[in-house]
């Protein structure tokens, strides 16, 4: 078995060397350097220390992964070809260097490991930055930033941001929470003597600088919760909790998952009419209200000790993961029919439905049209459906007659008539299905347009100094004509 010796250059300066890699660099030991482009590397120029540099393979690869893997794996076989070989990386060997962390879980099976640390490149960061990173520091990787790294409520360090494309890429995420003009530091040559260069610029301006390089980072401040503008989901669980404090809100202290129940409904509602309506902001503004309703009952549940928000969570990307086999693990499928019937044959083995019966009464609570819809989905998935739309529309006339027959023939029987009245919204929603049209959508739609019909009635019989109540059937019939041509 190879050992291999990571040394950390330190940040920048030769003065920033530790006696420990001083002594490995010059012991006679074969070096390796990761990456060639980093100032202190001037020390083994100026002591004849020779070494080999990994740079071509940043210049043959298009990806970084590979760029990693193919160091790693030539590191190890050196290893075991010189018995024992020096690895050199800027800064630290713990902090920000992929190459290390995938050769730690290498050193378990085939190479030995032994760290010799050089001081990184985050103290002289937080010198040049005045800031102290004891309420909370996060360090990122440039080239694998995305919107999952950001957090508004802790200073964050970008690191490994090489060129104006990463930064730029970079830039873009950050505008999109923390907006255009939030001042940001760049920082160039941390702790290179003369060459520290320390810029305090809005976002908008970060990919100008012309001296972006490899020891370029990015320091983000957390937001101040003075002149705060954006929130995040701890925000927002903050103020739930809060709220349901002694110092809160009596009625919001009050409430329990039975009696905000029916809010979850109608907020869920609301979002469906944003939607409905393409108002954006007001779609933004409604998705608020109803996480907030998940908010609200993950404080109860944890106040009454039952569950709290990370036992949602969980429970929501295991149930993610586990139907998506497509997705995480080999399982492969074509279509999207292949896709839903595979969530709900691990749904119902979940649930330990064996039957079909059981899988008819394995419908939530849902309001009528669309649990019919869904019944009705359900049934045609065993082969019990028309062949054609032909049938279910045959099906609407003869419901429809039934509830003919039963209003004229049955002297009006409340009972009779309700139930075919029953059958025959059922069969509608059975066209619904066959036209992929959500009944429930498309009734609300309808009821909007009557109440908007309604509006230019009103308006109508305004500009003839009337009042609807006081129109006859007859004007309010022509009024009517005269909405409908109205664009809905």
């Amino acid at each position: 078995m190879g050992k291999i010796n990571i040394l950390g250059l330190g940040p920048g300066d030769v003065d920033c060397l530790t006696l420990g890699v001083i002594k490995k660099l010059e012991s006679g030991i074969k070096n390796y350097l990761r990456t060639e482009k980093h100032p202190t590397v001037s020390y083994l120029k100026e002591n004849n220390i020779p070494y080999e540099s990994y740079d071509y393979v940043y210049e043959r690869e298009d990806e970084f992964k590979d760029v990693y893997e193919y160091i790693v794996e030539d590191l190890v076989n050196k290893s075991k070809e010189f018995n024992e070989i020096n690895y050199l990386v800027p800064g630290s060997p713990m902090i920000a260097e992929r190459t290390v962390e995938i050769l730690l879980q290498r050193s378990r099976d085939d190479v030995k490991i032994e760290l010799i640390g050089g001081m990184s490149f985050i103290e002289p960061m937080l010198q040049l930055v005045k800031r102290d990173p004891i309420n909370g520091l996060k360090i990122v990787d440039g080239t694998r930033f995305s919107m999952k790294d950001i957090d508004i409520n802790i200073d964050c360090i970008i690191t490994q941001v090489y060129n104006n494309r990463v930064v730029s890429d970079i830039k873009l995420l950050l505008s999109e929470v923390y907006g255009d003009e939030y001042e940001v530091y760049l920082i160039n040559n941390a702790s290179v003597k003369g060459k520290e260069k320390i810029y305090k610029i809005p976002l908008y301006e970060l990919d100008r600088n012309k001296e972006i390089g490899y020891l370029t980072s990015i320091y983000v401040p957390k937001m101040d919760k003075i002149i705060k503008n954006v929130y995040d989901i701890a925000d927002s669980i903050d103020i739930t909790e809060l709220l349901r404090s002694e110092e809160g809100c009596p009625w919001d202290r009050e409430q329990s998952h039975q009696s905000i129940r029916a809010n979850v409904i109608e907020e869920a509602y609301e979002v469906v009419d944003a939607i409905d309506s393409g108002d954006i902001d007001s779609l933004i503004e409604e998705l608020g209200d109803l996480l907030f309703q998940v908010l609200f009952h993950c404080q109860i549940g944890r106040e009454e000790g039952q569950f709290n928000i990370y036992d949602v969570t969980t429970a929501l990307n295991k149930k993610l993961i586990y139907r998506h086999p497509h997705v995480f693990s080999n399982k492969n499928v074509e279509k999207t029919e292949e896709v839903v019937y595979n969530w709900n044959k691990l749904k119902f083995k979940d649930r330990n439905i064996k039957t079909f019966t059981d899988v008819l009464k394995d419908m939530p609570k849902l309001p009528s049209l669309m649990r019919s819809f869904k019944v009705q989905e359900r049934a045609a998935d065993i082969g019990f459906d028309w062949d054609n739309i032909t049938g279910a529309l045959e099906k609407v006339k003869e419901e429809y007659f039934e509830v003919l027959e039963s209003v004229n023939n049955k002297g009006g029987d409340a009972g009779i008539i309700e139930e075919e009245l029953g059958d025959l919204l059922f069969a509608v929603v059975n066209v619904c299905r066959f036209l992929n049209v959500n009944p429930e959508v498309a009734l609300n739609k309808t009821v909007n347009k009557f109440i908007n019909r309604f509006e230019i009635m009103e308006e109508l019989s305004k500009k003839m100094g009337k009042k609807l109540e006081d129109m006859s059937l007859d004007e309010m019939d022509e009024l009517w004509e005269k909405a409908k041509l109205h664009k809905d």
